[in-house]
This record gives structure tokens, sequence and C-alpha cells, in this order.
């Protein structure tokens, strides 16, 4: 029954952040065009991190809220395959992860019921832009970096959660942007599903091996790596009793 509570939670939370997700890139866009700073880029980047900043931290909120719920089958992944996710395992992942398929589809489909037609360009999701290996490559190394960075700022990083929030959004923007010519990137199969789903091509290789297999790919080398550079301290021993 936790399992599926949790899957609930998962597609609930995907659904809003996939439906949520185009809203940045508008908001930017208003925001830009009030300040008259439209032409240029680093304040637009600028802006665009704040809202990301707010935005992430908003759903680290609905997440705690709805049980410890994911968007993003990536960063469970990494979390798991580093050793920090005790209660969770592949049959609970087997479960959440087609529910937050499911939700980003929900979330896709929603907003391009909602969304008005001069933002309507926005609404294409992440989409195979070179060839198939290249772009397989491009989004399992996005998906590192950022798994990486992840690790790292919560980890090894401030403590200031909004601070944190603050460097995972500036690595997400940077990334964004590094992998555009790419494959978007998206780093989160959950959301490219939805996106492929309403588009009429989730069915296909091309889908899962370069938004599915090299994300998860790029999220268990995340971690690997994040292990191997920062092993966990070594526990003590207990000794052994004298004998008498």
């Amino acid at each position: 029954m936790g399992v599926i509570k949790a899957a609930i939670g998962d597609a609930v939370l995907t659904s809003l952040w996939v439906f949520n997700l185009p809203f940045l890139g508008v908001l930017t866009g208003i925001v830009s065009k009030f300040l008259g700073v439209e032409a240029l880029l680093p304040v637009t980047l600028l802006i665009t991190t704040f809202l990301a900043t707010i935005n992430v931290l908003v759903f680290s909120l609905l997440g705690h809220v709805l049980g410890g719920a994911s968007f993003n089958p990536s960063t469970t992944i990494a979390f798991y395959a580093a050793g920090l996710k005790p209660d969770s395992s592949l049959l609970s992942m087997a479960v959440r992860f087609p529910a937050q398929a499911a939700g980003g589809v929900a979330g896709a489909k929603a907003i391009l019921q909602v969304m008005p037609s001069q933002h309507r360009h926005r609404l294409k999701g992440p989409s195979l832009k070179v060839d198939l290996h290249a772009g397989a490559v491009a989004e399992g190394a996005t998906t590192f970096v950022f798994c990486f960075a992840l690790l790292f700022i919560m980890l090894k990083g401030p403590k200031t959660l909004i601070l944190q929030l603050w460097l995972l959004s500036v690595t997400t923007v940077g990334l964004v942007l590094t992998g555009s010519a790419y494959t978007g990137p998206s780093m989160n199969p959950a959301n490219a599903f939805g996106w492929a789903y309403v588009n009429n091509w989730h069915n296909t290789w091309d889908l899962f091996y370069v938004y599915w297999i090299c994300p998860f790919f790029g999220a268990f080398l995340a971690a690997w790596v994040f292990k191997f550079v920062f092993p966990a301290p070594s526990t003590p021993t207990t000794k052994k009793q004298k004998k008498s």
C-alpha cells in the first residue's frame, strides 16, 4: 500500500511539474519585457534562474507534503544508487516510474488546453535535434552532470536550502543552454515521455534510448563517481572484548 501511495503522489507531482514548467519561459519573457532587458541575455538568464529557484522551492515543499513524492526518475536513480534512499527498491521504482510517466502525460495534455495562443510556441517539449547516438550521448552527459551537481550541492554544498536550490537552478539553466541544440535537454524521462506522448512518438526506440536508457545510465554513473570521489566515512568496528 505504501508503494501505491507513493506512486500516486509521484503522478500528481509530476503532472504539476510538467504543467508548470512552460510558464517559466513565459514569466521570464513577461518580466524581461517589463524591465526592458529582453535583448540582454545575461539579465534574462538571471531572471530565469531566480524564477527557477522559487519554482523548485515550491515543488520541494509540495513533494514533502505528498510524502516524499518525486517528479524525476533520474534523480531517484541517482539517490538510490548513492545509497541515500534506503526506503527505495527496484520494485518500488518499477511502480513509481510508470506513475511519473503518466503524470507527465497528464501535465502536458493539461497545459496544451490552457496556454494562451501567443505563448503556445513554447509547448514543444524535448526533441532530438541531432543524430540518434549524438543525442543519446548528450542526454546522458547532461543528466550525469545534473545528478552529480545535485548530489554535491545537497551533500557537500551550503547548508542553507535556498542557496542550495539557487545553485541547482544555475546548474540546470546552464545545462539547458548547453544541451538545447542536441536534445532539449530533458534530464527527466517522465517530462520527456509526457511531451513525446502528445506529439505521438512515445512508443519509439528513439525516445527510450535517448530519454530513458541514457539518462538512467548517466544518473547511475553520477552516483558511482560521487561515491568514488567522496567516499562515506568508515564506521569504527566494535572492539572485541578481551579474553579473561
